[in-house]
């Protein structure tokens, strides 16, 4: 019977499972991530951007951290590429004079060279020669990203042995690219932190929204690690994973010549 209730519950969650932007709302209270992060995202955007800088938030998402650091519009930029958030910016950012721009190729950014002085991206892809091209001489690059490590525990729990999607995402990788590319890393992080789901109603809607993480997931194909995951939380309180996060700060040093040169 117990288990006819909750299978009925986490059908619900699944059903209902979308957002706009990037809004996590729905397991608000239900679910805790990023709570004790060695670095501040936030504040170091804040800590290198001054309101006579030229910046682009590329892949913002649904436009809201970049609308919370509050800069002048007329000196702001953003792209993304997820064709439902593309929507929201439209409406969101063309009417405050933000420079918004669709964008699904990380190696081609619709902007002309050396556009600008600092361009932050939180969670998105990237090509670190791209990002070079379009800073200006000494202009800063700030990433927060989602590493290949993360959630594997929690995926192994309700789909044993899918491979990681993103193998590469790790610091030592992505260091090696931003000095290949050029740059001068001021900067770099990494860091594993738990990740904690309070009922598997919040689980089963978040490994929805995470696809690429948990491809395939459903909840009759996964019903018996599922319900093993209930006993988890009705002895302890939660189910616990872990994240993998890494932070670069980077900075252009050097300028290319046309035909590729750098200088």
């Amino acid at each position: 019977m117990k288990e006819e209730y909750l299978k009925k519950i986490w059908k619900q969650e699944e059903e209902i499972a979308h957002i706009q932007g990037w809004d996590f709302s729905h397991i608000y209270g239900r679910y805790e991530e990023e709570k004790d992060l060695p670095w501040d995202y936030e504040k170091i955007v804040r800590g290198y951007l001054s309101p006579d800088m030229k910046m682009m938030d590329y892949d913002t998402g649904g436009g809201e951290f970049l609308l919370s650091l509050k800069h002048p519009y007329d000196k702001t930029s953003a792209t993304e590429g997820y064709a439902p958030n593309v929507e929201i910016c439209k409406d969101k950012l063309l009417p405050l004079g933000i420079d918004f721009r669709e964008c699904q190729n990380p190696n081609d950014i619709p902007f002309e060279d050396d556009s600008f002085d600092i361009m932050i991206n939180r969670h998105g892809e990237f090509a670190p020669t791209e990002i070079f091209r379009l800073l200006r001489k000494n202009g800063v690059f700030i990433t927060e990203q989602v590493g290949g490590d993360n959630e594997r525990d929690l995926v192994e729990m309700v789909l044993e042995g899918t491979k990681k999607p993103f193998p590469d995402l790790n610091l030592k990788t992505q260091q090696r690219k931003f000095e290949k590319a050029g740059f001068k890393i001021l900067r770099a992080e990494e860091a594993y932190r738990p990740i904690y789901f309070y009922d598997v109603g919040a689980f089963v809607w978040f490994a929805h929204i995470i696809e690429w993480e948990f491809p395939n997931f459903s909840v009759d194909k996964c019903l018996k690690q599922l319900l093993r995951m209930q006993e988890e939380v009705d002895k302890n309180g939660f189910v616990q994973g872990t994240i993998h996060r890494y932070l670069i700060v980077a900075t252009k040093t050097t300028l290319l010549d046309a035909d590729g040169t750098r200088n």
